[in-house]
């Protein structure tokens, strides 16, 4: 009943997450989770944590993983901020940089947009090109918000062009969020100690397999750190809990893990990409752990509906420009081989 509602309440349209099939026999590729368990590091910190510890509040700025996050960035901790998935990072940053007249793609993550309309922050869009990928020339505003590799798109600026971003904002705060990084376009956080207006944020949610955890962090120099904590300070003083710092700081301390299991997202997204092609997907350049493709003769709704029957769940976006496109998150080998049998399927039945 609307009538409790505010006027805020009432009227926002609020982001609407992946469908959350349950059951063992499905193939769920529609949320960009990683495939593979999370470090053995971090799977020890969680079987050997002490309960008893959990009468007392966590660190409020991210304890141990704070310094984790310093460590493997190689930046002071001054320089880090930690915070309860980077969903929540995000809309702490919306706040407290942004006032109105900020900019970002027509085609990125869907929750820019909310965040603005909640926050009361004017924005604008600009379209991106044909191809998909961004006109960084025309990304100038009151504020700038760029997922890299954007979602859905999974297409990645270079170094090269997120530098001319910041150039041509240098009055005003940039934000890379940076999701997908670890899936081969790599992390501009390289860029933070020369550039007062970066913010580099990032999630262990799909290049650590920890989305259950809820867990992100920001880079940026400390002016902005501040600017983070005194809207966190002002909502919500421990938005980590205790376990979730331990077991991300020893997960993002295990390179080497990370690294690994990134490798193999990548090869099987690259195989799959081809898989695709073969069978007459247009599959958009992926830098990140899933694909966008298109099929000139197939429908994208119709074929989600036709894996959904089947068990296997990938993601449509019913919007302008992209309502011909799947995103499809990648799963093991095995998985995205049955996927593959089953658009062979409904691509044959189509053409027949």
């Amino acid at each position: 009943m609307e009538q409790f509602l505010s006027r805020r309440a009432a009227s926002i349209t609020p982001y609407q997450a992946g469908e959350q099939p349950q059951g063992s026999d499905i193939i769920k590729l529609n949320t960009n989770e990683n495939p593979y368990p999370p470090s053995p590091k971090a799977l020890a910190v969680l079987q050997s944590f002490g309960g008893e510890k959990l009468r007392l509040y966590p660190k409020p700025d991210g304890g141990v993983l704070k310094s984790a996050v310093a460590e493997v960035y190689g930046f002071d901790e001054d320089y880090v901020f930690c915070g309860n998935g980077s969903d929540e990072v995000l809309g702490l940053a919306f706040q407290a940089f942004f006032d109105e007249n900020i900019v970002f793609p027509d085609i990125t993550y869907s929750f820019y947009p909310v965040w603005a309309d909640l926050f009361s922050i004017s924005y604008k869009t600009v379209p991106l090109r044909d191809d998909f990928t961004v006109p960084v020339n025309e990304l100038v505003g009151d504020g700038v918000v760029l997922a890299n590799p954007n979602a859905p798109t999974g297409i990645a600026l270079s170094l090269a062009e997120i530098e001319r971003i910041l150039q041509n904002n240098s009055d005003h705060v940039v934000i890379i969020d940076e999701a997908y990084a670890s899936f081969g376009a790599g992390s501009v956080a390289s860029l933070v100690p020369k550039n007062p207006n970066l913010l580099v944020v990032s999630t262990l949610s799909k290049s650590h397999s920890l989305a259950g955890l809820r867990v992100a962090f920001a880079l940026g120099q400390p002016h902005l750190i501040d600017g983070l904590v005194r809207i966190k300070d002002s909502f919500n003083s421990y938005p980590l809990d205790m376990i979730a710092q331990e077991a991300a700081a020893a997960a993002l301390r295990d390179t080497e893990y990370c690294a690994a299991m990134s490798a193999k997202v990548v090869s099987t997204r690259e195989r799959t990409a081809q898989q695709l092609g073969e069978l007459g997907f247009t599959v958009l350049p992926s830098h990140a752990n899933f694909v966008f493709a298109s099929h000139p003769q197939v429908s994208a709704a119709a074929l989600k509906s036709y894996l959904s029957e089947h068990g296997i769940y990938v993601r449509h976006f019913n919007k302008p420009r992209i309502y011909d496109f799947l995103r499809i998150t990648m799963g093991t080998d095995e998985q995205m081989d049955a996927l593959i049998e089953s658009i062979k399927g409904f691509v044959y039945s189509v053409s027949c």
